[in-house]
């Protein structure tokens, strides 16, 4: 596995430290020769003179992935200077907590224009330079568990749940093309660890971001052959396959449906059915008294 990348160029967002770095790091020590992307210049330089101190073939870039012209940008740099762009790490991204009414507007939409914009406008301009060059490719976009959704993340977790629904649409467009579409879920230690007292619970330091790089190198490579459309979590010591979304039976059928019908569907049968909700499975309102245990008088 140890030069899976070999003659591959591939573009990493987000990779003047953490998971990004990580990423990077790990895809050129398996051959890749790497765009190293991060808004913060100095970072991304500095993990591009890392790799190349290392005998591997790097560059820098500062573009921000939020601006279409610069998230091109970055394509345009990796062919430019390595002759084409094979591989794609979506995994540039911003996270903060808040409840619904403490909600900042403008971190809102920053978020957004990095988290989903970033993705959109990054890979789009990748897959041009992937369909154009005839030779097939792969993405590998960074989603995250909280897309199921998580206390105090909404803006965030929506923003992952975005990336994941991207994920599946963009696999199914570009299969013919040869151009796989993966996303994974990780969990490690890394400044948005930092910010909650809940993730630092969950994630002790030793789930270094170096854990979760192989599984995103395995990804891009051809190993990987016959694989896309997947969501794929891993937080160091546990990987799986994350569950998509799908159509839950019964399917109740009528000519048409009025407010008297829809409530008597939830009151005879959709009301058994009702899904638990969030990262938590928390059980709905209406199926918790069936389900908290009984006090002892």
């Amino acid at each position: 596995m140890s030069m899976l990348m070999q003659d591959r160029a591939v573009v990493v967002t987000g990779a003047g430290r953490g998971l990004g770095e990580a990423f990077a790091v790990h895809l050129a020590q398996a051959g890749a020769a790497v765009v190293v992307n991060d808004v913060d210049a100095e970072l991304a330089e500095r993990t591009a003179a890392n790799i190349r101190a290392h005998g591997g073939r790097a560059v820098a870039s500062g573009h921000s992935v939020a601006d279409p012209a610069q998230a091109a940008a970055i394509v345009d740099l990796c062919v430019s200077e390595f002759g084409a762009i094979d591989g794609l790490v979506n995994n540039a991204g911003l996270n903060y907590e808040a409840l619904p009414w403490e909600e900042d507007l403008d971190e809102v939409r920053e978020l957004v224009e990095v988290n989903v914009l970033g993705v959109m406008y990054t890979g789009i301009a990748a897959v041009k330079a992937m369909v154009a060059a005839g030779r097939g490719g792969s993405i590998v976009n960074i989603s995250s568990g909280a897309s199921l959704g998580q206390r105090k993340l909404g803006v965030y977790a929506a923003s992952k749940g975005a990336v994941a629904s991207l994920t599946y649409s963009w696999a199914l467009d570009l299969e013919e093309s040869g151009i796989r579409v993966n996303a994974v879920c990780p969990l490690a230690h890394t400044r948005m660890v930092w910010k909650s007292e809940r993730s630092l619970r969950n994630c002790p330091p030793d789930r270094t971001p170096s854990r979760i790089a192989p599984v995103v190198l395995f990804l891009l490579s051809d190993a990987a052959e016959g694989i896309t459309g997947q969501l794929v979590r891993c937080n160091g010591p546990q990987l799986h396959i994350v569950g998509q979304p799908y159509l839950k039976a019964p399917i109740l059928e009528r000519h048409t449906w009025d407010t008297d019908t829809v409530r008597q569907a939830f009151d005879e049968v959709f009301s058994a059915h009702l899904e638990p909700y969030g990262l938590e499975k928390r059980v709905p309102p209406r199926l918790r008294k069936w389900t908290t245990p009984l006090r002892s008088a």
